[in-house]
């Protein structure tokens, strides 16, 4: 549990800073955006946010990067694609995940169901943390698109939990009942119109 708390805060300080309305913070988002679909070495002047205060032990073995780094990498550099052009944090204190957050994407009429659900398994179905990081980049797309928050604190936290072998299904499972949690409560809302 302190392991969470200190990626979530983590997590959370940085994107408090990326949301600040400064010359940096525009470029640093800049800078993240160039990151997206690379690794966390490839990369340095991303480091100074990514790696930068990061609590001790978190520190990668003879060049490859930690959990935790993957996952703030993955994570800040996600946010600063949904952050691109908005005047307001993209960032949710709601506490939705992927999954959440990608339910919200059906439109009322559930005319794009299959292609938000589509989308969405392409995350799931994924076999490594690269291939979901890369799917996950088009669901934050269209996320940013409709104008809806994640919480990216979180996400960091099932980015971190997702590259263990024993917990990746159960992150997958997480977001998927979230995804039909989501949906069905929206259903129901629809039917009571």
């Amino acid at each position: 549990m302190e392991l969470e708390n200190e990626l979530y805060g983590f997590v959370r300080r940085k994107i408090d800073l990326l949301d600040a309305e400064s010359s940096w913070a525009r470029a640093m988002c800049a800078k993240l955006r160039r990151g997206i679909g690379k690794t966390p070495g490839e990369l340095p002047e991303l480091w100074e946010i990514t790696l930068s205060d990061a609590p001790s032990g978190w520190d990668g073995k003879n060049g490859v990067a930690s959990f935790q780094q993957n996952a703030v990498h993955t994570a800040l550099t996600l946010y600063a694609l949904h952050r691109q052009g908005k005047n307001s944090s993209m960032n949710s204190d709601e506490g939705d995940s992927l999954g959440g957050a990608a339910a919200r994407l059906v439109a009322p009429d559930g005319s794009n169901l299959e292609a938000v659900r589509r989308r969405f398994n392409s995350v799931v179905t994924a076999t490594g943390f690269l291939e979901l990081a890369h799917h996950a980049r088009g669901v934050v797309q269209l996320l940013k698109a409709d104008d809806i928050k994640l919480d990216y604190p979180r996400f960091a936290k099932d980015l971190y939990y997702y590259q263990f072998l024993s917990r990746t299904n159960e992150v997958k499972l997480h977001w998927g009942q979230d995804f039909y949690g989501v949906l069905g409560k929206v259903k129901d809302r629809e039917g009571d119109n």
